[in-house]
């Protein structure tokens, strides 16, 4: 706590920190301002109904933060990108050029966040056209003409691109991450209508349910925040100065990104599903029928693929974060090795088997995590609560991140004032 208090107080004491925090709250000041301006031509009050009858419907509600169920021009929110992001990274293992570009600094960077971009138009307009198909399957769109529906398509595919900028400005002038900011904005301004949903469906036996899982929850945020400070120190000695210091590899890399990964890869079945639903060849309407079924949200398979996913996925970004070779040999470059472990190829295959082994640990956690609310909420008969658990975990992570990344500085101010 004293540490929390500590940062909070660095943040407003020092200038620019305090511009960057003020500079986050007016950009999420403009998310929300923007993300409650509705989309032309839609039964609204119709769709929050719709929205409310479908727990999957709700959680991809809480990730657009609430722009979906009020179909604003922001109603995609960020998916099409994080698609388009996963896409990318996983060309990016596979393709030669792709790979060495991506090892070329900022540069490279730069140039695979753009190909990222030209990427999430495409997805922008794919998935804009499936959720009209689904509005008009359920007779929410007023005006059917197809004009109206193509300035539709265009509006939210804009609208997205729009909070792609937004999040570009959070990661240049704000505290962290601009994606997971905005996701973390959009989460809390979704919170209260969650709490009010599950306060209204709680009677004389369900509140009991309600404390232990708020119980729980605590314990959840506990172990989510000891398990972001895990670290494995790997011993380092320098032969030159004759000192020993520690490599810390944190149990988990990845964050809260495969979560978010996570659900965006089962968000598609779902889209595919209302798009084929009202297909008039009847082994095509069947087959989502069938899909639906078998991916429900309190299903088991549903959870299941949810939890391997979220697996994959951190081993997957914690593959593109975190080079063993660099690594190795920036500390053959600085004259420091791994006791006992030769430099070179040996303390590769060292730090990449250590690497495995917590990866499976802090990836386990965090697909567990991840689907006990859902379990909770099985148990407990309150559907909210397993959407709420999905959303409370990446803002634990984001928050976590964000405090890292004031943290880190903080330190750098004092360290520059020092050398001052």
């Amino acid at each position: 706590m004293e540490k929390v208090l500590k940062s909070i107080r660095g943040l407003f004491r020092i200038k620019e920190l305090r511009k960057k925090f003020f500079v986050t709250l007016g950009i999420f000041a403009i998310y929300r301002f923007i993300a409650h301006i509705p989309a032309p031509g839609i039964d609204l009050p119709a769709l929050r109904q719709v929205f409310n009858s479908s727990q999957l419907l709700t959680l991809l509600d809480i990730f657009s933060g609430g722009t979906l169920a009020n179909f604003s021009i922001m109603a995609l929110g960020l998916n099409p990108y994080i698609n388009a992001s996963i896409i990318m990274q996983m060309m990016t293992m596979v393709i030669p050029s792709l790979e060495a570009l991506s090892k070329e600094g900022e540069y490279g960077r730069e140039k695979i966040d753009r190909y990222t971009r030209l990427i999430t138009v495409p997805l922008c307009f794919v998935q804009a056209f499936t959720v009209i198909v689904f509005l008009r399957q359920q007779n929410l769109i007023l005006e059917n003409d197809p004009i109206h529906l193509l300035s539709l398509v265009f509006t939210v595919s804009a609208g997205t691109m729009l909070l792609i900028w937004l999040g570009d400005l959070l990661t240049e002038h704000g505290l962290g991450n601009g994606t997971s900011l905005i996701i973390f904005a959009g989460i809390i301004g979704r919170l209260p209508v969650t709490l009010f949903q599950t306060a209204s469906t709680l009677d004389q036996s369900s509140i009991t349910n309600a404390i232990v899982f708020a119980v729980m929850s605590l314990g959840v945020i506990y172990a989510v925040v000891k398990t972001s400070e895990a670290v494995r120190q790997v011993p380092i000695h320098s032969a030159r100065r004759g000192a020993e210091s520690f490599l810390p590899l944190r149990l988990n890399q990845a964050g809260v990104i495969p979560i978010i990964f996570a659900v965006s890869f089962l968000l598609i079945p779902n889209f595919l599903t209302q798009a084929l639903s009202g297909s008039a060849n009847q082994a095509l309407a069947a087959f989502s029928r069938n899909l639906a079924a078998f991916l429900t949200p309190d299903g088991f398979w549903y959870n299941a693929i949810y939890f391997v996913l979220i697996v994959a996925f951190t081993y997957f970004y914690t593959a593109v974060v975190f080079n063993p070779e660099k690594i190795a040999d920036d500390l053959k470059k600085s004259g420091n090795f791994i006791p006992g472990i030769r430099p070179g190829v040996s303390t590769v295959g060292y730090l990449s088997h250590v690497l495995v082994r917590i990866t499976l640990v802090g990836a386990s956690f965090l697909g567990l995590i991840a689907v006990l609310p859902s379990i909770i909420s099985q148990a407990t008969k309150i559907s909210t609560l397993a959407v709420g658990g999905t959303g409370l975990l990446i803002v634990v992570s984001v928050i976590l991140e964000t405090m890292k990344t004031v943290d880190s500085q903080l330190y750098m101010h004092n360290y520059n004032k020092f050398l001052d």
